[in-house]
């Protein structure tokens, strides 16, 4: 991991010297938009409405529209309000652990001890463990100001940033204004319910159906060779850099393309593979399989239990 920022938390006289680290990353597939008939990548230009020009970067601005009228800040009127740049997490209050809503949770960030010995650091972690407390910090990063809960997770200290009150919504649904009448008998046999599903809560439990099932579909269709040469179809220079991984991947699906064009076989449709681990275009005879849900009703990427094993 790379550092993302470097500082110390003081709270009184007690700096610790720490590096910050993304804690959370984004596993989704990325997914570029492509012309259906030739595969060529679509790309959006920035245009001015008033003039229909293609505008660019250096000549855009930034504005506000209250509804009526447009503010326009330019970068030297951004450059004009005061840059925070501040190196210090600073500790504003101690908090009971539970007195934080979880609602409030934006980003999570690992911090790291950044110095020859890790005594503070450790003794600031003990601290928080033994007194059930969450520190509030504010603290600067990317030049924006940020209210951040500093707590122990696992054997290391985590910030997380905070949403600013405003920025939390309230909760206000004339549906739930109404009284509801609950029976001892339905409250008694939801409880039943509940206990019938208690757990211990281990995320590794869980997967994204979805992006394991795209990854699959995407894996197919290589196979079947129906990838198509990047430089040609979506305008970018080839790797230059010879021996990568890349450049073998690049090579390998142009000669898969090349075979597939030899023996004058139309392309497979690029279905998924089976759970058996079966690969697509194997020429195999298979059953038929069940048929699949339509695309509307396809399943969201909500998160699956594996099967017990």
């Amino acid at each position: 991991m790379r550092a993302v920022w470097k500082g110390a938390v003081t709270f009184g006289l007690v700096n610790v010297p720490v590096k910050l680290y993304s804690a959370t990353e984004d596993h989704d597939v990325s997914l570029h938009q492509v012309h259906d008939e030739d595969g060529g990548r679509i790309r959006y230009q920035r245009k001015c409405e008033v003039c229909g020009k293609v505008v660019d970067y250096k000549n855009i601005d930034k504005a506000y529209d209250d509804g009526e009228q447009t503010v326009v800040i330019t970068d030297e009127d951004l450059k004009s309000l005061p840059a925070e740049r501040s190196r210090e997490i600073e500790v504003l209050e101690f908090v009971p652990n539970e007195q934080i809503d979880p609602i409030m949770f934006d980003r999570s960030y690992y911090l790291e001890p950044d110095s020859a010995s890790s005594k503070a650091y450790v003794l600031l972690r003990r601290t928080l463990e033994s007194t059930d407390r969450t520190a509030i910090v504010q603290m600067a990063l990317r030049q924006k100001s940020r209210l951040a809960a500093l707590r122990v997770h696992g054997d290391v200290l985590v910030v997380q940033t905070l949403l600013w009150s405003d920025e939390v919504r309230a909760a206000e649904f004339k549906s739930l204004d109404e009284p509801v009448k609950i029976s001892a008998k339905e409250l008694d046999l939801s409880k039943q319910l509940v206990e019938s599903l208690v757990s211990d809560f281990e995320p590794e439990q869980y997967v994204d159906e979805y992006q394991e099932e795209l990854r699959t579909l995407i894996k197919a269709k290589l196979e079947q060779g129906e990838g198509l040469d990047t430089a040609a179809t979506f305008g970018e220079q080839p790797e230059e850099e010879a021996g990568g991984e890349v450049i073998d991947l690049m090579e390998a699906l142009r000669q898969s393309i090349a075979a597939k064009r030899g023996d004058g076989a139309k392309g497979g449709t690029g279905s998924k593979s089976g759970s058996g681990g079966s690969k697509a275009g194997t020429g195999e005879k298979k059953a038929p399989a069940k048929k699949k849900a339509s695309s509307s009703d396809e399943k969201k990427a909500s998160p699956k239990k594996k099967a017990a094993s």
